[in-house]
């Protein structure tokens, strides 16, 4: 009976005896789950992060020279914290840097539940340095000392208006040139200088509508609003400007992220994968192909590359085989490795 009962009880061990590692794997996974392992960033890596932040801080010098010199003094209020500032600006004695302050400070809030910490953290910077530099450009340049200004007087001899001209659609121009590309170039680092800006990239997070056209729907209230403040003229070149800014937007977008889509039919293809692995530092796709008038076989090799990049290699492409036949067209928009992050 003694017997039997050892041979039972190691016969439980035994069987249960499995269980154990098992157990312990689990707890590895998960271990693995949470704990995530820092790693150094490379050269390109940071060199990239440097120059975003350089783009940011150019992007918001663009928009707040736009705002401050052309949009503020004309009451081009063509939406955004600006246009909003510039509205109220007319009923409360505080200055435009101190709203658009109060106004994405609300606004930031939302885009972080909504957008992330890492877009909000930009957009912070990005916010602060743009009403920064409101701030400085009041202090330090007021528009009255700038030689051969506008200035408008009352009856008592206060000042109550200063432009630069006194040619409004010429300012409207450059106002939308300077604040289009500005906030493109911070769209494009995944940032804004806050505001209406926010509620465009929730837009277009959320739903198929592109950056522009956001910005066209949430800035089209603050716009129209500019007739019954302003009065007609100020309406109309406030309107006329958030149809311009939208398509100056999506415009420079586009061009900044463009990049060449290359089809290469050739005979050569060792020589040229090669090129364009080893000196381009890219990869391409490659599959056999029949010529459908000569019958004779051919290799297809697809790539995409850079702008400056596609030169180069149509150039190389020529040299080593001068038969070849190449087609280059554009692509907008590249999602991968090399190019811009998955979504």
């Amino acid at each position: 009976m003694a017997e039997n009962q050892n041979e039972q009880t190691s016969t439980q061990e035994e069987s249960t005896a499995p269980e154990q590692p098992a157990a312990e794997s689990s707890a590895e996974v998960t271990a693995g789950k949470v704990k995530k392992r820092w790693q150094k960033p490379t050269k390109k890596q940071v060199l990239h992060e440097i120059v975003s932040w350089l783009l940011m801080t150019l992007g918001t010098v663009l928009v707040a020279g736009g705002v401050y010199f052309f949009k503020a003094p004309n009451h081009f209020a063509t939406g955004g914290v600006s246009g909003i500032s510039i509205i109220i600006a007319k009923f409360v004695p505080l200055n435009q840097s101190t709203l658009v302050m109060i106004i994405n400070a609300a606004l930031i809030i939302i885009g972080f539940i909504f957008l992330g910490k890492g877009c909000t953290v930009r957009t912070i910077f990005c916010s602060l340095m743009y009403s920064l530099e409101n701030f400085l450009l009041e202090e330090f340049l007021p528009l009255d000392i700038i030689p051969g200004t506008e200035k408008v007087f009352d009856e008592a001899g206060t000042m109550i208006a200063c432009t630069l001209t006194n040619q409004p659609l010429l300012e409207l121009v450059f106002a939308m040139l300077l604040t289009g590309i500005g906030s493109a170039i911070m769209f494009n680092c995944k940032a804004s200088s806050g505001g209406t800006d926010i509620v465009a990239l929730i837009l277009k997070k959320y739903t198929k509508i592109n950056t522009g056209k956001a910005l066209l729907i949430t800035d089209a209230a603050i716009a129209f609003s500019t007739f019954f403040i302003f009065g007609v003229q100020a309406g109309l070149f406030s309107i006329l400007g958030l149809f311009s800014k939208a398509f100056i937007v999506d415009g420079v977008i586009e061009n900044i992220g463009k990049s060449k889509y290359i089809t290469i039919i050739t005979t050569m293809p060792d020589e040229i994968g090669k090129y364009i692995t080893t000196v381009m530092k890219r990869d391409y796709t490659s599959y056999k192909a029949t010529g459908g008038y000569t019958g004779a076989e051919k290799t297809v090799l697809i790539t995409v590359c850079k702008r400056s990049e596609a030169l180069k290699l149509k150039s190389k492409v020529k040299i080593i085989d001068a038969t070849s036949f190449v087609i280059i067209t554009d692509a907008n928009e590249i999602l991968g490795k090399g190019f811009r992050e998955t979504v």
